[in-house]
């Protein structure tokens, strides 16, 4: 299904900021619709002057009308005269009478979603409250008070004061709904009406008594000692003046609070604040922060014991008179160090996942060493890019590349100057690396039988998956004919795309 985005876009009437200011709007669908207890559906203009569903939302404590998927669908003809009045108009239509919708009784209101330009107000879009009027019950203090609530919400919608862009944009963790706790002040900021749920969330963190008739930024002040750090924002935020989302903390309890200013022809009336005891939220967030923590402080560990397990095999190879141990120590040491690398680059951030390109190029650095080793001059070159690597695919991929590279230095370019390049080619299901030198070919034509190629077969065939191959380069007209490609090919299936 095509996001909201792309819905409006596809219809040719609507600026970026109009899409936006509806992506906002959309952003606080789920709180229109269980104040209103309705269904809450967004329909943007059309080039033939009807109108598409490009957002929708079910109410949370009520039976939603439509049980099928409606975003993307044409306005239906019996509402499309009162969305286009609302529209054209810039005005709240209501219908007259109740209307059937799939032998459902229900009420329709639009609402122009306007937005301010100079002096008057321009409809973008309509937002219509459907209400399933079968469900008859008297309805409770806090019905008719959520319901009071919506009706101011949508006024401003309709005045272009409602969504308010000083309002943080990004959606934070635990943010309240209308279900988790309501409290409904005046323009002084006393509390008119308090839900059950949010005189729980204010027992539990130390204010004992009943919320109505209280200025909620003196309760707030009373539950939180003077000596406590608390965000300056907190008493503009309790009052009701701005658009702002806070946490107080006391006794142990964490509550989130978000305030939502209700205005009249731009003059602030009151203000809703939603509340939600995220204790057990913020623990759990907690919890990770500490696991990331202890993840990063594992992989620093792990690297610090391997720099010192390669920096113990270069002693020893310095001190071992046999050339051949010499050599099988060092490679050792090479091995040991690329791994630590990739650990040393997973210490420094929370994600388990790699820059790879950065990996390599540390890697690179080790080959030069030694290069420099068997008196040769190595010129290596990297073209495309890896991208971010999870660690499983980076460890083994690594320590792989840096075989494959130090024989193309140590066996092709042995004792003399050339080229190695290492090309890059990834898109989503696979990723392919090239690996090629000016060297002087495969021995016999014939791929080596030795440790370092077992290795390689172990960790792309065994724990990539994928598959390698070598060959002697036939290309006349470029400089590394007659020297080794080696190709790997990788499987990226496993990666979880975010």
């Amino acid at each position: 299904m095509s996001t909201l985005s792309d819905l409006v876009s596809a219809q040719g009437r609507s600026s970026e900021s109009d899409i936006e200011w509806l992506h906002r709007l959309a952003g606080d669908g789920q709180l229109l619709a269980d104040l209103a207890s309705a269904d809450i559906v967004v329909w943007a203009p059309t080039a033939d002057d009807s109108y598409v569903a490009v957002a929708h939302t079910r109410p949370g404590g009520a039976a939603t009308l439509f049980y099928r998927d409606i975003v993307g669908g044409r306005v239906r003809p019996q509402w499309q005269a009162q969305v286009r009045e609302a529209f054209q108009s810039v005005r709240i239509v209501d219908s007259s009478s109740p209307e059937w919708f799939e032998e459902t009784p229900t009420r329709v209101r639009a609402v122009p979603i306007a937005i301010r330009e100079g002096d008057g107000l321009r409809a973008i879009a309509v937002l219509t409250r459907h209400t399933n009027l079968g469900d008859v019950r008297t309805p409770s203090r806090q019905q008719i008070t959520f319901n009071e609530c919506a009706d101011d919400l949508f006024r401003m919608i309709a005045t272009g004061d409602f969504p308010d862009l000083s309002a943080p944009t990004g959606p934070r963790r635990g943010a309240p709904r209308a279900a988790d706790g309501l409290i409904r002040l005046d323009v002084d900021g006393v509390v008119t009406f308090a839900s059950p749920n949010a005189l729980s969330a204010f027992n539990r963190i130390g204010f004992a008594e009943e919320l109505e008739g209280e200025a909620l930024a003196d309760v707030t002040s009373q539950i939180l000692p003077a000596s406590h750090d608390t965000d300056e924002r907190l008493p503009i935020l309790v009052s009701g003046r701005a658009p702002w989302r806070s946490d107080v903390e006391a006794r142990g309890v964490t509550v989130s609070l978000r305030a939502i200013p209700l205005k009249e022809h731009g003059h602030r009336t009151g203000a809703i604040v939603l509340c939600r005891d995220v204790s057990e939220l913020r623990s759990q967030e907690q919890e990770l922060i500490t696991k990331d923590a202890t993840i990063r402080e594992i992989h620093h560990r792990v690297k610090n014991n391997l720099q010192t397990v390669a920096s113990l095999l270069r002693i020893q190879s310095r001190r071992t008179s046999s050339d051949e141990a010499r050599e099988s120590l060092l490679q050792a040491m090479q091995r040991v160090a690329a791994i630590a690398v990739v650990h040393d680059t997973l210490s420094e951030g929370l994600a388990q996942n790699v820059d790879f390109d950065e990996v390599f190029a540390r890697v690179l650095r080790l080959v030069a060493e030694v290069a420099a080793a068997q008196n040769t001059v190595a010129h290596t070159r990297t073209e495309g890019r890896f991208g971010t690597l999870p660690s499983q695919y980076a460890t083994p991929l690594a320590l792989a590349l840096t075989e494959i590279v130090t024989n193309a230095v140590e066996h092709g370019l042995a004792g003399r100057e050339g080229d190695v390049q290492i090309v890059a080619d990834r898109d989503e299901s696979r990723l392919e690396v090239r690996v090629r030198d000016t060297g002087s070919g495969l021995p016999d034509g014939q791929v080596g039988r030795g440790l370092g190629t077992q290795i390689v077969r172990t960790l792309i065939q065994g724990e990539l998956s994928g598959t390698i191959d070598w060959k002697t380069i036939d290309a006349p007209d470029t400089p590394f004919h007659g020297g080794t490609e080696v190709v790997i090919t990788v499987p990226l299936r496993w990666i979880v795309r975010s």
